[in-house]
């Protein structure tokens, strides 16, 4: 009998014993067949949805969030470890998404320095392991496309990657669409033994493929990575885009088999049909469908003819990038006048709100008769549809009908510049608003000229074409007459296009838009923005005809700073707006290489060098006044033409020309 009670007290001791050894290493196995009652770290957009659905991001621009478990697990105590999760994308636009997501392992809950805007949620700088699933190619990451499956140590630039898909039972890859809207489902698996990462991905509710998407060595203990613990969890973003990321399941297990998600259990995405209604709603209005169908065509065919648009079959392949005439019609209200914001010399612009769910948009209405270099030209267009950059406004895309064009852009709640400039009926712009709208807008130009896969001329740089967002940051926008070059080629001849006073003096003669053409445009800009005067006033008197003469003038005079905006009554920083003013000055010098390049600019402007003076010889020189817009001599054409119009102080001309003098 004693001995039975001992044994029985022996038991229940281990019972005890295990249980507290258990409590002592919490989070090292879990499961979440969605979320409902889950205890973790979140912060930013990430929330819980009623529903149990984990929500890093809501269907918004310019969010982040993170979610971890609350539990650390120490680095050397992992031999092995492996999880599984199911996620799922959805964005507004078809062909465009934020920033993805990634799976981390990170030694601090608390990211420093993310960014909404780029980096999936990450620092530029961090100390992370991550399983990134990108959906925006940054290619100063060398990304390898829009779509791909990545594995990131320590840094953002992937030491491995591969287009997301899978492999079959029968060896064969298949391709899957990140930003599909569909659940997918994402193992990774390390062995600590042979130091080895496997990643697979595959379609929600598959087997798991034997084959992984991606396979790598790498050594995850503390000795080499330099912390003892780590929490597990998500990142993501939305840059320029809004999109929902979502997580609808996650399981986790050290040294041990991960326990499968059970899908019946698993929350649904907003606006995805169950599988009950996808397959029992077709069979219930299957008799429905003929006598729809019939009702349908007739509607079709007199829609058609009021709707109809120039379609060919090269335009296939930008397919996602067009916008049918209807749906741009329906989202302007047959685009009446009250819809009108803007007009100019190329079209008008009407506000419009897409049916489809993807907000508000800017819609410009193009003339555009000749046939010739149409191809090209849709081509143009969907390229700068795929540049990012938070100082551009976002062409969403395009549509042809009969004789015009219709661009698609992100709508911008402030409208453009120089409402702000000079409608008396808008707020006064501060000189902080003012400089920062300056600066972004040259960020926007040295992205255009340097930041991408192509060079991009924008040909048309003026305060009407930048908008304002509703923090009132300048973004450059109306790419309808932008020209693409691959980088190291010479620019074509074209027909010359833009705003006079806007104009660089060398396109009179050369007929050749370059990125030293865009430099002079953006000085016009940095003084029309700074004096609040047009660059050419064809109403004033001769003496204050040229904006840049008269700067020019006050700067003879030792008072640069007094053609200032009066009406900021000497609100602004000195220091800062003589910068501007001399900068301004030299993007308009009428010889070309005397020029600064944009990345000089934006150097200049964030004061990381110190913008050369002005001298004398380079005064004498002239301006950019109406003589010059005709056409100039051949003595400054020789450097124009024969310099690559990138050269600043590099070249004997431009020496002697911005020599110093005090």
């Amino acid at each position: 009998m004693q001995f039975q009670l001992y044994k029985m007290k022996t038991t229940l001791l281990l019972i005890l014993l295990f249980k507290t050894a258990a409590a002592a290493l919490p989070g090292q196995t879990f499961l979440f067949n969605g979320f409902h009652g889950a205890s973790l770290r979140l912060d930013g957009a990430a929330e819980i949805t009623q529903s149990g659905l984990l929500r890093l991001t809501q269907d918004m621009k310019e969010v982040q969030g993170h979610a971890f478990h609350p539990n650390p697990i120490h680095v050397d105590k992992i031999s092995s470890f492996s999880t599984t999760f199911v996620f799922a994308v959805a964005s507004r636009h078809a062909s465009l998404s934020g920033h993805g997501i990634t799976f981390l392992l990170s030694p601090t809950t608390r990211l420093v320095g993310s960014l909404p805007s780029q980096y999936l949620g990450l620092t530029g700088r961090n100390n992370v392991v991550a399983v990134e699933l990108d959906t925006v190619q940054n290619l100063d990451l060398n990304d390898i496309n829009d779509n791909h499956v990545g594995v990131d140590i320590k840094s953002l630039i992937s030491v491995k990657s591969t287009s997301a898909g899978y492999f079959t039972s029968q060896g064969s890859f298949k391709n899957l669409s990140l930003t599909s809207g569909d659940p997918m489902q994402l193992w990774v698996d390390y062995d600590g033994i042979k130091k080895r990462l496997d990643v697979t991905l595959a379609p929600v509710e598959s087997v798991k493929p034997k084959i992984p998407l991606l396979s790598m060595r790498i050594d995850m203990s503390s000795r080499e990575f330099g912390f003892e613990s780590v929490y597990v969890g998500f990142s993501s973003s939305t840059g320029a885009i809004p999109t929902s990321h979502y997580i609808l399941g996650w399981s986790f297990s050290v040294d041990g088999v991960v326990e499968g998600i059970d899908f019946s259990r698993l929350p649904s995405i907003p606006g995805r049909k169950s599988r009950m209604l996808s397959i029992g709603l077709p069979v219930i209005l299957a008799s429905m469908v003929i006598t729809v169908v019939v009702v349908v065509a007739v509607v079709v065919v007199y829609q058609r003819r009021k709707f109809a648009e120039l379609l060919e079959d090269w335009e296939l392949e930008y397919g996602p990038r067009r916008f049918s005439y209807r749906d741009l019609y329906v989202a302007t209200k047959g685009f009446r006048e009250r819809e009108l914001i803007g007009a100019g010399g190329f079209g008008k612009v009407y506000k419009g709100v897409l049916s489809d769910g993807r907000g508000e948009v800017a819609i410009k209405r193009i003339s555009h008769e000749s046939r010739q270099g149409m191809r090209e030209f849709v081509a143009e267009i969907a390229s700068v549809g795929r540049l990012r950059h938070r100082n551009i406004v976002q062409l969403l895309g395009y549509c042809r009908r009969k004789g015009e064009l219709l661009l698609v852009y992100d709508y911008m709640s402030n409208g453009s510049l120089d409402n702000f400039l000079f409608d008396p009926n808008k707020p006064l712009l501060s000189w902080s608003q003012r400089f920062q709208i300056i600066k972004g807008v040259a960020s926007g130009l040295l992205y255009l000229h340097e930041g991408w896969e192509q060079l991009v001329v924008h040909r048309d740089v003026k305060s009407s074409n930048v908008l304002l967002d509703g923090e009132m940051n300048g973004r450059l926008g109306d790419f309808g007459m932008a020209r693409l070059y691959d980088h190291g080629t010479d620019p074509q001849t074209t027909h010359i296009v833009g705003t006079l006073g806007y104009l660089a003096p060398e396109l009179a003669k050369t007929g050749k838009a370059t990125t030293a053409t865009d430099v002079y445009a953006f000085g016009a800009f940095l003084l029309e923005v700074a004096c609040a005067r047009r660059p050419i006033n064809l109403r004033a008197s001769p003496t204050d005809l040229s904006l840049s003469d008269w700067v020019l003038d006050q700067w003879r005079r030792g008072a640069v700073v007094e053609a200032v905006d009066a009406r900021l009554e000497g609100d602004y920083a000195v220091e800062e707006a003589e910068l501007v003013l001399k900068l301004g000055l030299l993007c308009v010098h009428v010889v070309a290489v005397a020029r600064p390049s944009m990345r000089q600019a934006v150097r200049f402007l964030d004061r990381d060098i110190e913008m050369p003076e002005l001298s004398v010889d380079y005064m004498n020189v002239g301006m950019s006044g109406l003589d010059h817009c005709m056409g100039f001599d051949e003595y400054f054409m020789s450097y124009a033409t024969t310099s690559s119009n990138q050269g600043f102080l590099h070249s004997s001309a431009a020496e002697s020309i911005l020599s110093v003098g005090r």
